[in-house]
C-alpha cells in the first residue's frame, strides 16, 4: 500500500499524484478525464490520493495537452434587451456549478467574414463546447464550422430542431396561437400584428401561430394591420402610430415581444385611448417591464432561467459522457412548457 508522505506549504502536483500514487503521469492524466485504459483498481488508488493530497488539476495545464480546457462560449448576434442578458446568467451559474467558464462572444452573422471569425473562436481557444441563441441558432455558416470542429453544441429557441446538434425550446408558434386566440376568444376579429426582425426564427414562428388562430376562426391575416417592428421598443412606436391611424385600426394588437407591447401601449396612451377599453394589448416573453408598465401586459412566458438551465445540463452530460475529445456527442432535443399570463391589458372590444 503506497502512503502519502508529502508535507509542504506548496499545491501538490501531478508529479506529486503519480509518485504517491505509483502510476505514471499518463495514467493519473487518464483518471483526471475519465479515459479508458485504465484498471479499476488503479484508478481507486489514484483518485484516492488526488483526494488525500487534496489535489485540484490545472485547468489551463489540462488545456494544453489537449485535454478539456473547461471553456464554453456562448455566440449570441443581437445584444438588445435583458433575453440575452438573462440567458447569460443563468448560463454563467449553472457553468460555474461545475467547474466550467463561460466566454460571451457577440458576432456579425450577417458580416462577410463570420466563417473566419467563429473558426478563429474556435480554434485557438480549445472550446469544449458552445451555447447558441437566436439569431446566430440558426445560422447555417457559424452551425457549420462548430460541427467541422466537432464541438458539442446547443442551439436556443431555434426555429426547428436539426441533426448535429441539441437544442431547447419553447414551441413558439403555439404559444403565440394561444396568445390570439385569447383575443379571439373575447370577441377581436380585426388584430394587428407588429412581427420581430425577419431575420430571426421567432418572428417567423410568432406570426405562424398568430396566422393558425385567426385561420381557425375563419379570418385571414390582413396586410394592411401587419407590420414590421424589430423586437426594440423604438422599432415599434411608428409601426403602432400607423396602425392606429388607420381609418378602421384595429380593436388589437399583437406584438412579437413585451418592449413592442409596451410602445404600443405608450402610443395610444399619447392618444388617449382607454386601455384596454379601446385597445387589447398582448406581448411576448414575459420580461420585467410586462408588470411594470400600465396596464400591465398579457403575454407568453418565456421560461428563460429554465432554457438556460437545460441548456447548460444538456453540455455537462454530454462533456462528462464524452471519454475522448473529437467523440460524436449524442443528441437531446427539449421543448420546454409555455403558458398565457393574462393581466389587465384585455378585454372584449367597445361596440362601435
Amino acid at each position: 500500500m503506497h502512503r502519502c508522505s508529502i508535507v509542504s506549504d506548496r499545491k501538490p502536483t501531478i508529479i506529486d499524484v503519480a509518485r504517491a500514487a505509483g502510476a505514471s503521469i499518463k495514467t493519473v492524466s487518464r483518471v483526471m478525464n475519465n479515459e479508458r485504459y485504465v484498471s479499476a483498481e488503479t484508478r481507486e488508488r489514484v483518485q484516492r490520493v488526488m483526494a488525500e493530497l487534496q489535489f485540484q488539476p490545472n485547468k489551463s495545464a489540462q488545456s494544453l495537452k489537449g485535454d478539456k480546457s473547461y471553456l464554453i462560449a456562448h455566440v449570441y448576434g443581437d445584444p438588445g434587451g435583458p433575453y440575452t442578458g438573462q440567458i447569460q446568467m443563468g448560463l454563467l451559474t449553472r457553468f460555474r456549478d461545475q467547474g466550467y467558464h463561460l466566454l460571451i462572444e457577440e458576432i456579425d452573422y450577417r458580416g462577410d467574414d463570420v466563417e473566419d471569425r467563429v473558426s478563429k473562436l474556435v480554434n485557438q481557444l480549445n472550446l469544449d463546447a458552445v451555447v447558441l441563441t437566436a439569431p446566430v441558432t440558426d445560422n447555417d455558416t457559424v452551425i457549420s464550422v462548430i460541427e467541422r470542429a466537432n464541438i458539442p453544441y446547443v442551439r436556443v429557441t431555434p426555429q426547428h430542431e436539426r441533426d448535429g446538434g441539441s437544442s431547447v425550446r419553447i414551441d413558439e408558434r403555439a404559444a403565440a396561437n394561444d396568445l390570439t386566440m385569447h383575443l379571439l376568444a373575447f370577441g377581436h376579429r380585426r388584430i394587428g400584428f407588429i412581427k420581430g426582425p425577419e431575420h430571426h426564427a421567432g418572428t417567423r414562428l410568432r406570426y405562424s401561430g398568430y396566422c393558425d388562430a385567426l385561420r381557425e376562426y375563419g379570418l385571414e391575416p390582413d396586410p394592411e394591420i401587419i407590420e414590421q417592428g424589430g423586437f426594440t421598443y423604438r422599432s415599434a412606436l411608428p409601426c403602432t402610430r400607423r396602425l392606429l391611424s388607420l381609418a378602421e385600426p384595429p380593436t388589437a394588437i399583437v406584438a412579437s415581444n413585451d418592449e413592442m407591447a409596451a410602445a404600443v401601449l405608450s402610443v395610444a396612451h399619447d392618444r388617449g385611448l382607454s386601455l384596454p377599453g379601446d385597445l387589447s394589448v398582448v406581448g411576448f416573453d414575459d420580461i420585467e417591464l410586462a408588470e411594470m408598465v400600465w396596464p400591465p401586459l398579457t403575454t407568453v412566458k418565456q421560461p428563460i432561467q429554465e432554457l438556460a438551465d437545460a441548456a447548460a445540463e444538456i453540455l455537462v452530460n454530454i462533456l462528462t459522457r464524452r471519454k475522448q475529445p473529437g467523440e460524436p456527442a449524442p443528441q437531446a432535443h427539449r421543448v420546454l412548457p409555455h403558458h398565457v399570463v393574462i393581466r389587465r391589458s384585455t378585454a372584449p372590444p367597445a361596440r362601435r
